[in-house]
């Protein structure tokens, strides 16, 4: 099974010969530094690059391009060598890119020489880096690893090659360039845009967010509150020529010409869909010896098929289909809102002019104009509804077979897949939060990923503000009958609220602990005034939460000093490459930290550890879960502000306040509460306490 690597993990090669393959948004120069132990290079010759192509038990490309094999032979390198680096950079003013956030994040993956993937890394967060070392093979005890590094450097070529330590750095980048450009017009030249009928689906990494931050591929927020941003999902951002053309409808320059006029089409490139209405038939008096012709079988819509989409597994699949699913049920709906829009406004032309002469204000010519204008918007109505029905039908139809095949990570509560859960060997990609849906269509939920490990923290908002962008009021109905009896006729209460934003984070915290193996995850908690216990039942009882939280200030002293060591120690040791150097009481599990009450009980040095928590915990394995009222939190002025906006708000009801990357409708988000008097928690945990005792 593939690893998906996040940077700086690790992973144990089975074989000695591999090759190292990447693919990237535009090209770039792919190269490798052979390091003894401790990463210093020889000299140049220890550089295989598109000069010098081949060192010993190494080959790399001659030439720039979009996607890259490079060859090792780990038992040919000599003995001196432990490291070997695989660097990216783009190739100068020569190249189409000028720096790595101007593309998608780059992939690199090692594979056996049969094609079988063994490791995985998505290059995320790059931004003004034009170079970076992506992974390393590095030599442990007699055994090889890789490690994901994705150190990035806006220098370009020459600051990575100083930064290893070379007097000949200048020299050996020139020389490089040099290559590349004598090699440029041999490049293999980027594919062409995916045609609109097939389904291929671009590789997506995170998400990107969806695009704040790239899922990372989350959606983000719309509330007028700039505090209420959410991450950049996951990454399911346009790629290819073909999509940016869709997007600002110019045509791509390896596509035919659109015509000169005619309807818009939304739908995403890469996707099956169904096909375009056939043209008119001719008039028998224009063609009368054209014979009537039966559309054939093949033009009908394909069937739905679950991790119909491109991925190196069947994980990383269903969560670009389940992306793509999300992408295209946004355009639809902006389709046929934009044909609405249009509607409204021409038939409000249309009586403006038709009233304009007072002539035709009395009598039965207002009459008649006022029918005609009615008839034509509410043909151009019922045209839009039936392209935007004949959409979601087959976005429904494709749920409907994509959701009984999602795996746990990916699934809801109600799923069977959860009857059936063993404890995992390792993470999963993502991890599935919620749910969203648009008032259009209420009966299709698009599932909320979220890529892992966390990059953000989460502030589930437990105040009445929480109610404030709620949708209309069917959809709202929905959401409740979905939540059962948990919500009480009427709104709900302050008490009720805090209440379901506390289950809300114990049900996502037992996501979080089932899709992680046994003993990589932890939790622990603050809860000042001791009000939590009843939702903390489920971890209690399953050992996951090992004690009742110390109530008052000395437990959230006590619990932050803690983290704060942790996230500092980790630190110096990834700093400083000294792992195996941490102290042995240090719990190398992640940590979920789930802060209820807030801010009750903090004064301020434990409010200045918790802001350092959200900002530099998620990086090494601490990340923030907050449940608290936004509103009261406004009384302690601005200082809070900078932790309100580094976290993603959701809610403990059906609520309106998340936007999609693409066209910014308001999406519904539900959060994934079990269903009422299920037991399945308890049950997951029970069984996942069980393998931790076994292992």
């Amino acid at each position: 099974m593939t690893a998906e690597l996040v940077r700086g993990q690790n992973h144990l090669l089975d074989r000695t010969r591999v090759e190292i393959r990447v693919a990237a948004g535009g090209p770039v120069v792919a190269g490798v530094m052979l390091g003894d132990a401790q990463g210093r290079l020889s000299g140049v010759e220890a550089v295989a690059h598109p000069g010098a192509p081949r060192r010993t038990g190494i080959e790399v490309p001659r030439q720039a391009a979009a996607e890259h094999r490079i060859a090792v032979d780990l038992d040919a390198l000599p003995g001196a060598v432990h490291r070997v680096s695989v660097l990216l950079a783009l190739p100068g003013t020569t190249g189409a890119l000028t720096t790595f956030g101007a593309a998608a994040a780059p992939a690199v993956a090692v594979t056996g020489l049969d094609g079988t993937a063994l490791a995985r890394y998505t290059l995320t967060g790059l931004d003004a880096e034009s170079a970076v070392v992506a992974v390393e093979l590095y030599r442990r005890q007699g055994a090889w690893k890789v490690r994901a590094v994705g150190q990035g450097y806006a220098g370009g070529l020459l600051a990575m090659l100083h930064d290893q330590g070379l007097p000949q750095a200048a020299e050996l980048a020139a020389e490089i360039e040099q290559a590349v450009g004598q090699g440029q017009a041999r490049a293999v030249p980027a594919p062409a845009p995916v045609a609109a009928g097939r389904s291929e689906r671009p590789v997506t990494g995170p998400a990107a967010p969806p695009t704040g931050d790239r899922p990372s591929s989350a959606p983000r927020t719309t509330s007028d509150d700039p505090a209420a941003q959410a991450p950049g999902a996951p990454t399911a951002e346009p790629t290819a020529a073909a999509d940016a053309a869709s997007e600002t409808g110019a045509a791509s320059p390896a596509s035919p010409a659109p015509p000169a006029a005619g309807p818009v089409d939304y739908r995403h490139p890469r996707r099956r869909s169904s096909p375009a209405p056939p043209d008119p038939a001719p008039s028998p008096a224009a063609t009368p010896s054209a014979p009537a012709t039966v559309p054939a079988a093949a033009d009908a819509p394909a069937q739905p098929v679950a991790g119909d989409a491109a991925g190196w597994s069947m994980e990383e699949r269903l969560y670009n289909q389940v992306w793509g699913m999300f992408e295209d049920l946004a355009r639809s709906v902006a389709a046929y809102r934009s044909a609405d829009d249009f509607a409204a406004s021409r038939l409000e032309q249309e009586l403006d002019e038709a009233l304009a002469d007072p002539r035709n204000r009395l009598g039965t010519a207002a009459d008649v104009a006022r029918a005609t204008a009615g008839d034509r918007h509410a043909s151009l109505v019922m045209q839009a509804r039936a392209a935007l029905d004949r959409d979601l039908g087959q976005l429904v139809a494709e749920s409907q077979v994509v959701e009984p095949a999602l795996p746990p990570a990916f699934a809801r509560w109600d799923s069977p897949v959860w009857h059936s859960y063993q404890a995992p060997q390792e993470r999963p990609m993502a991890l599935r939060l919620g749910d969203l849906h648009l008032p259009e269509v209420l009966d299709l939920r698009i599932p909320m990923l979220v890529r892992l490990p966390l990059e953000r923290g989460l502030w589930i908002d437990s105040g009445p503000a929480a109610l404030v962008h709620g949708g209309p009021d069917p959809e709202r109905e929905v959401g409740r009958r979905e939540l059962g009896s948990a919500l009480t006729d009427g709104p709900p209460d302050e008490a009720e609220l805090d209440r379901l934003a506390m289950e809300t984070a114990v049900a996502i915290a037992a996501r979080l602990l089932a899709v992680h193996p046994p003993g990589d995850f932890a939790v622990q908690v603050i809860d000042p005034a001791g009000t939590a216990a009843p939702a903390l039942a489920p971890l209690l009882e399953s050992g996951a939460l090992p004690a009742l939280p110390v109530p008052g200030a000395q437990g959230v002293a006590s619990v932050l000093e803690g983290l704060t060591r942790r996230v500092d120690l980790v630190q110096m040791a990834v700093r400083h490459r000294a792992a195996d150097s941490l102290p042995p009481d240090l719990d190398p599990a992640e940590q979920l930290l789930i802060v209820h009450d807030f801010p009750h009980g903090f004064d301020d040095r434990a409010l200045t550890r918790l802001r350092y928590l959200a900002d530099e915990g998620p990086a090494v394995g601490v990340h923030l879960l907050m449940v608290a009222d936004r509103a009261r939190t406004r009384e302690y002025g601005p200082v809070l502000d900078p932790l309100w906006r580094s976290l993603l708000r959701i809610t403990p009801v059906p609520d309106a306040h998340l936007a999609d990357p693409w066209v910014g409708h308001a999406w519904t988000y539900e959060p994934p509460l079990a269903p009422e008097g299920s037991q399945v928690v308890r049950q997951v945990l029970g069984q996942l306490a069980a393998a931790r005792r076994t292992t």
